[in-house]
């Protein structure tokens, strides 16, 4: 499960207050929220006027036209992309941002790339990156307790290790990473809500762009440290964008989920993909699903047309059917 356990109760009013009256659940939810600020009920209001204003997944579909993918010297196999890539996602429900990089070959992809999402567990990369930026800067590491933790939230989404590193590393340290790092779409969640952070395609992609080149925010060590446990995964949480991936390609993903009365369940999965001449990221953020499994079909339908188009000619593939299935849970009582 994409929130923190240890606050499942307040997490629970805010979402059933969310399936009544928007405004008057935010206000109730973090009334209760521990740290939480007028300043965060203010932002939190904003996001709701920016939530009101999302088109619908029928405007989603409509908008999946062939200009998605842009590849330079190449723009038949972009339309071509393009078009595979409306076609998965025609008739489906779910409401999709998408960005793709590739640095190998120049191919890009964009699908409303600026709409905001609720970030559930893929804002668990986020903190473990703004806490190695802040103790760069104080100059010392991870200690034992924190790297444990932090293997934890990346390797098998653990939700209170993230709380815990979500406290270790403190909203300032957060928000000058996310300023450091050009993520200023992110608005990080009220208190403690980490999964309820808002996240757009275009930012999750900067983030992975960041941790896949050398840069002067991250050293070379904290990138390879997020990118190692990212690749450390286990198997029944290697669902989404690595669908359909060579499988000889290392895969470096991080998913998270989170279902709420308004706009149904929150689906995303962000990935990069190295070795054998690869180079590149995908990432996918959904809303409106019926179901997880749906937002999952959904993803992945997607993935699958990317990495076939970025590895013409694989001899294997990872097939979605062989992803497993999430191990992230509901709480008791959610």
């Amino acid at each position: 499960m994409a929130m923190d356990g240890r606050r499942l109760a307040g997490t629970f009013e805010l979402v059933l207050a969310l399936g009544l009256v928007w405004a008057l659940g935010l206000v109730l939810a973090l009334s209760a929220a521990p740290g939480a600020s007028a300043q965060a009920l203010s932002t939190h209001r904003a996001r709701a006027a920016v939530r009101g204003a999302q088109p619908t997944s029928t405007a989603s579909a409509a908008a999946a036209t062939s200009g998605i993918c842009t590849w330079a010297g190449h723009p038949r196999r972009a339309a071509r992309l393009s078009g595979e890539i409306a076609a998965a996602l025609r008739g489906r429900s779910s409401v999709v941002g998408l960005a793709v990089y590739d640095r190998a070959t120049g191919l890009t992809c964009k699908l409303h790339p600026h709409w905001r999402f609720d970030s559930a567990s893929v804002v668990k990369v986020t903190i473990l990156a703004a806490l190695l930026r802040k103790l760069q800067q104080e100059h010392r590491g991870l200690t034992a307790g924190q790297r444990e933790l932090a293997t934890e939230m990346i390797t098998v989404s653990d939700n209170d290790a993230a709380s815990a590193l979500w406290a270790q590393a403190g909203r300032p340290a957060m928000q000058h990473f996310l300023d450091l790092a050009g993520m200023r779409e992110t608005e990080l969640g009220p208190g403690g809500y980490w999964g309820l952070t808002q996240i757009t395609a275009h930012d999750e992609l900067t983030l992975l762009k960041l941790l896949t080149r050398k840069n002067s925010v991250l050293a070379t060590a904290s990138r390879d440290y997020v990118l190692g446990l990212m690749a450390r995964v286990v198997s029944y949480e290697r669902w989404g964008v690595p669908a359909g991936a060579p499988a000889g390609v290392t895969v470096h993903v991080k998913n998270g989920w989170l279902p709420l009365p308004t706009h149904g369940w929150r689906i995303n999965s962000i990935g990069s993909f190295s070795g054998h001449g690869r180079d590149y990221m995908i990432v996918v953020l959904t809303m409106d699903n019926p179901t997880m499994a749906y937002g999952v079909d959904t993803i992945q339908g997607v993935a699958e047309v990317i990495n076939r188009a970025l590895n013409p000619g694989a001899a294997s593939a990872l097939p979605a059917a062989a992803l497993g299935t999430p191990g992230e849970r509901i709480p008791a009582g959610g």
